[in-house]
């Protein structure tokens, strides 16, 4: 007898579908498994068979063939092993299902028939939906996070023999659904505040910024000034995802499996912060299939570069598309995958090898030369503001009053974002940072005092045509944040502080 079963499985972030046919005729016992499986995939024939008889079903004598198709495509991971288990049931007439093709399923089965988690749960669910099925069956530790897709039935199962009795009608499992507003509400506790940030009140502003307008901001100040605390606390003032970013950012952490046991979605934006160690496949993503790298995982969110001279220039070198472009295309021998890649970049260094200002260092200028090379110009093109983060005063750090709380400045982040939202309605963009230069040119008109200004400003600080343009966008920021719809003399002169740096440091 033939038995059909509906399932999927990941190829890069997505999910594609995968129909699991399971054949079981006369001859000698054999389990023929084809489809283009890989070594995990092959290895459920002895996970399936053990987890039958555990299951109290018997394992059917004869010739069993199992095919996984389309056959043209790579099938990987032990999710197929619950798809297999109830094909190869259905087959030899153990289960009869009142209909079959109904759910898809997914899940990893243990010796003793008890089904494990998988990762992509989120891309598998919103991969059965689009296929018209009725809903899914997985593993119980995933039920919530494939929960938060609407039109969907999701089936939490916890073993093979649940799953029988579910598919033959002995017993009802109530689909799960998750409420995506109750995790929202309960999701935005923040353990760090920027009030905790003594001092630096430039620096706060420069971040206040960066937050509203989504722009990258390079930190540049001696060791023990803050700039790693700083940073940490700008993921606090960012607007909150929506639920399309809460959405897209969860599937890129279920399919590389970062989510916690039982989470339902991401409700705060990512916060990555890998070491100077990484490698160009850690950050961007790779291996033989490639998975997403930390700036995939930083989607929608932060991507924090501590220590900036102190990673590899190559691997420095390979942010520049992505930063461009808002995603990363990598090739294989494999195939081509293409991850999303949307974050803000903070990065934060010395500015010198033994950590003073130039000025100040004791430093040969052929060592200081050598120390800031690491880093290309064009990377620095992409980075919209470079601001100094000078050494804290005693006065500072022994005020007893704090600065202002993430909250308050986080009210006027979301209102600038609001209003660049409203501007940018029905592009594909929605946010400053993303202005090309036709918007630029549609929502940026300088007088003449403004553009004399900007005039010498680029001929003294010797800017690129790139820099030019992240000049104005930041510009476009500042204004929002003050509530205006044109962009004036103060806010490009605003914008143009945060490139000094450009020529006291690099020039």
């Amino acid at each position: 007898m033939l038995a059909q079963i509906r399932s999927a499985s990941i190829q890069g972030i997505d999910a594609f579908p995968v129909e699991v046919e399971v054949d079981s005729g006369p001859g000698p016992q054999q389990i023929v498994l084809v489809g283009l499986p890989d070594a995990a995939v092959r290895e459920s024939r002895d996970r399936v068979g053990t987890a039958i008889v555990h299951s109290g079903f018997r394992f059917p004598p004869g010739r069993t063939t199992i095919n996984l198709a389309p056959a043209d495509i790579r099938k990987e991971g032990p999710s197929f092993d619950l798809p297999i288990a109830v094909g190869i049931l259905a087959a030899s007439k153990q289960l009869t299902p009142r209909d079959l093709t109904a759910f898809a399923m997914v899940g990893e089965l243990a010796l003793t028939g008890a089904v494990r988690a998988v990762k992509g749960a989120l891309a598998l669910a919103l991969r059965a939906r689009a296929e018209g099925c009725r809903g899914i069956l997985l593993p119980a530790e995933n039920a919530a996070e494939a929960g938060v897709v609407d039109r969907l039935e999701v089936i939490p199962i916890r073993s093979l023999q649940e799953a029988a009795q579910f598919l033959e009608g002995e017993s009802t499992i109530r689909p799960l659904r998750v409420d995506t507003e109750a995790l929202f509400r309960g999701g935005s506790n923040d353990s760090m505040d920027m009030a905790e940030v003594r001092g630096q009140e430039s620096v706060k502003r420069a971040l206040e910024v960066a937050a509203a307008g989504g722009h990258n901001i390079l930190l540049i100040g001696p060791p023990g000034t803050g700039k790693s605390m700083l940073a940490q606390r700008l993921a606090t003032i960012l607007p909150p995802l929506t639920l399309a970013e809460a959405l897209e950012a969860t599937q890129i952490h279920s399919v590389v499996g970062q989510l916690a046991p039982g989470q339902a979605l991401l409700t705060r934006r990512p916060f990555r912060s890998p070491h100077h160690t990484a490698s160009d496949a850690g950050l961007l993503g790779g291996n033989t299939h490639p998975t997403p790298g930390e700036i995939s995982l930083a989607h929608h969110g932060v991507l924090f570069l501590d220590e900036l001279p102190e990673f590899k220039r190559t691997v420095l070198e390979t942010l520049r598309q992505p930063l461009e472009e808002g995603k990363v295309t990598i090739s294989r021998a494999a195939g081509t995958v293409t991850f999303p890649a949307q974050f803000m970049l903070v990065a934060a260094m010395n500015p010198t090898p033994d950590g003073k200002m130039p000025a100040e260092s004791r430093s040969s200028p052929r060592e200081i030369l050598s120390y800031l090379g690491r880093i290309s110009g064009p990377l620095l093109d992409r980075i919209d503001l470079h601001v100094e983060v000078p050494a804290i005063r005693f006065t500072d750090l022994d005020r007893a009053r704090p600065g202002e709380s993430s909250q308050e400045i986080r009210q006027r982040v979301e209102a600038a974002r609001e209003r660049q939202r409203h501007r940018l309605v029905g592009r594909p963009i929605s946010c400053n940072a993303r202005l090309g230069p036709r918007e630029l040119q549609q929502f940026i008109q300088l007088d003449s005092p403004t553009l004399s200004l900007l005039k010498h400003a680029l001929a003294d600080l010797n800017l690129s045509a790139r820099a030019y343009h992240r000049v104005l966008k930041v510009a476009r920021t500042i204004a929002d944040l003050a509530g205006s719809e044109r962009v004036t003399l103060e806010h490009v002169s605003e914008a143009i502080q945060y490139r000094s740096l450009d020529r006291q440091i690099w020039g």
